[in-house]
């Protein structure tokens, strides 16, 4: 699989094979749910604001190692959508109007980040050109989840015809606040020791996203249909974390076997 750096999702699929044992680390409150997101078309970037050289680039995935295959569940009644106020701003409007970090579909869930947690050997560092990229798309982060390996840059794009300021945090200390003009794109630096960066605009009070740090490429965020593929990971055992904003992580035990496929799933319950 290509890596494209200049999508939305930065990092390719990567694998394992594992034993399906999964339990429940955490639980955070649940928020609304989902529903389909509206199709954006990012305004261009003009001329005189190219992105930086080496996200023009492409690099392959790692290979050898084995192939997991997964799909990440959501068990009973998903919460329901919450109302946006978008304010008086004309350039956000075909935004969603519904906060929605509980995206299910057919029992399926969204914008979970799946990742092989600690250090793998000789696997620690992005592909060459490799960069993270979010786009500010009529008054959204787009991707809202993604991940990124720790040190590697976080390029930001403005598609929007008016300001933003992007504020990252790690829980309630601020890590950068980098200003936006209007088709601009910047450049921030994720710190090293941050786990789970938050992104907010205090322009846009209701634009969230999140850039999950790891110490290895090895990771991948589940689509509309819950899907996840990991592929290349070195032989060896590991854990594997499903992560999701709201509704906390949950784990499973991987055993990677060169040259094997396997399948491991995550299911996240309604709170009650």
């Amino acid at each position: 699989m290509k890596l494209r750096t200049l999508g939305l999702t930065v990092l390719g699929a990567v694998g394992l094979s594992a034993l399906p044992a999964c339990k429940k680390d955490e639980a955070a409150p649940a928020a609304a749910q989902a529903t389909a997101p509206a199709s954006i078309k990012a305004a261009p970037l003009p001329a005189d604001t190219p992105l930086p050289k080496d996200a023009e680039e492409t690099a392959e995935a790692p290979t050898g190692g084995g192939t997991l295959h997964g799909v990440v569940t959501f068990k009973g009644k998903p919460p329901a959508p919450m109302p946006i106020i978008p304010g008086t701003d004309p350039n956000c409007d075909g935004m969603e109007l519904e906060e929605q970090p509980v995206r299910v579909k057919d029992g399926k869930l969204a914008n979970v980040l799946v990742r092989v947690r600690g250090e793998v050997p000789g696997q620690s560092t992005p592909p060459p050109g490799a960069m993270v990229v979010v786009d500010q798309n009529r008054c959204q982060y787009l991707p809202r989840v993604q991940g990124a390996v720790i040190g590697q840059p976080l390029v930001l794009m403005n598609s929007d015809q008016t300001l933003h300021n992007v504020r990252g945090m790690a829980g309630s200390k601020q890590l950068f606040n980098v200003t936006q003009p209007p088709l601009k794109t910047k450049e921030a630096q994720p710190p090293k020791d941050s786990d789970v960066v938050r992104l907010k605009c205090d322009i846009h009070p209701w634009m969230t996203a999140f850039v999950v740090l790891n110490p290895n490429p090895y990771f991948v965020t589940s689509g509309e249909d819950g899907a996840f593929s990991l592929r290349g990971v070195p032989p060896g055992t590991y854990t594997l974390e499903a992560w999701h904003e709201t509704l906390g992580t949950r784990t499973a035990q991987v055993t990677v076997k060169e040259g094997q496929d396997a399948e491991v799933s995550f299911e996240f319950v309604a709170a009650k």
